[in-house]
């Protein structure tokens, strides 16, 4: 009989939850869920080496462990520091973390541009709603900020650096989901850019994912550009049998009526790729006769892509069956029947003068 694996018990915000050696602060968070869940901008679960970069998921360690209970001197990253048994973790409970966080948001929007009205991302933006959470209303940079010129990596993907966060995701999508390379961060300290040497094109079967690994709009889908806004528009679940045997084909398509305008991989709660698809499911299939339509995508509520969306919708109630003591209403009826205006039996040809109701309430001969 296998022996059973001890579990570790951790407390985050006051809540305990039971997890497996080895796992981070950020990852038991997650099995709690909810406003517990630190925001992580950088770490991506199905790319290794990702996380630590960012530091928007810093907690506060009250209690290292039972056998070790002295807190940790500084705020951690719980995308990269693993539990002990008895651990406490405050996350939203600590004013220490809100203010460190609010920091971070600043240092992240320094040079990032107020162009969210014209992003493709906006409406799923992961620094979006960041900012909106934990950032300040107001900036107190008055330098020139940090500017790039846009670059066309490939036929299918644009780059505005500008609005990147050096967040490494699409480096580690590439170098781990494709055979090759083709990009990195050039240059150091405020110069560091995504690049490629003499501007060589991303060209790969799976090179389109890093569009969405992408918390930010510094990698977009040229073939969506400008076309439309994300809560415009109708995520439907769909998948189509590929001929690529890495791909799963199952996708997420963005429709408005019978049009569809992009194509991407399905997320998870956390906004995370469940599986990756090809290029060609992403750029090339944009007809409705390529894919077996599953039904409408689940969206969280609190998205504003859910504004217009229609799953889960509740009927109002109709007042009309209690005003009518239980009746329905009548909605088809012969108004010659039921109205007393209009009878057929009455020609108002030879009324003598204007009509009249006494005109109508006469009886039939």
């Amino acid at each position: 009989m296998a022996e059973e694996k001890k579990l570790f018990k951790v407390k985050i915000d006051n809540i305990t939850v039971e997890v497996e050696p080895g796992t981070t602060i950020l990852n038991a968070a997650r099995g709690i869920g909810g406003d517990v869940v630190p925001p992580a901008m950088c770490y991506y679960s199905k790319l290794q080496g990702s996380g630590g970069k960012c530091r928007t998921c810093l907690v506060k360690v009250t209690k290292g462990s039972e056998a070790d209970p002295r807190p940790m001197p500084k705020l951690v990253a719980s995308c990269r520091t693993t539990v002990m048994d008895g651990m406490e973790v405050a996350n939203i409970t600590s004013p220490e973390v809100l203010d460190a966080r609010k920091g971070i948001v600043e240092f992240l929007l320094i040079n990032h541009p107020l162009d969210c009205p014209v992003c493709d991302q906006a409406g799923e933006c992961d620094l979006q709603d960041l900012s909106y959470e934990h950032g300040a209303e107001t900036t107190r940079y008055e330098f020139k900020r940090r500017t790039f010129d846009k670059v066309d990596l490939g036929e299918h993907i644009q780059l505005h650096m500008t609005r990147c966060i050096l967040c490494y995701r699409c480096v580690f999508t590439a170098d781990q989901l494709t055979e090759k390379r083709e990009h990195g961060i050039l240059d150091r300290g405020d110069h560091s850019q995504i690049s490629t040497y003499i501007q060589q094109n991303l060209d790969n079967d799976f090179i389109g994912n890093v569009i969405d690994v992408c918390p930010v709009g510094a990698l977009t889908d040229k073939t969506a550009r400008f076309k439309n806004r994300v809560w415009f528009l109708k995520p439907v679940d769909a998948h189509r049998n590929c001929d690529n045997p890495k791909c799963c084909g199952k996708t997420v398509l963005w429709m408005r009526g019978n049009e569809i305008f992009r194509v991407t991989a399905r997320k998870d709660q956390f906004g995370e790729v469940e599986n990756w698809i090809c290029d060609t499911c992403r750029f090339d299939k944009k007809d409705v006769k390529d894919w077996v339509v599953e039904g409408p995508r689940n969206i969280d509520r609190h998205s504003v892509i859910s504004q217009g969306h229609y799953v889960n919708t509740v009927q109002p109630k109709d007042p009309l069956v209690e005003v009518l003591d239980g009746r329905q209403p009548q909605l088809l009826f012969d108004i010659h029947t039921t109205s007393q205006v209009n009878r057929p039996d009455i020609d108002l040809s030879k009324i003598d003068g204007p009509a009249h109701s006494d005109d109508f309430n006469k009886p039939k001969s």
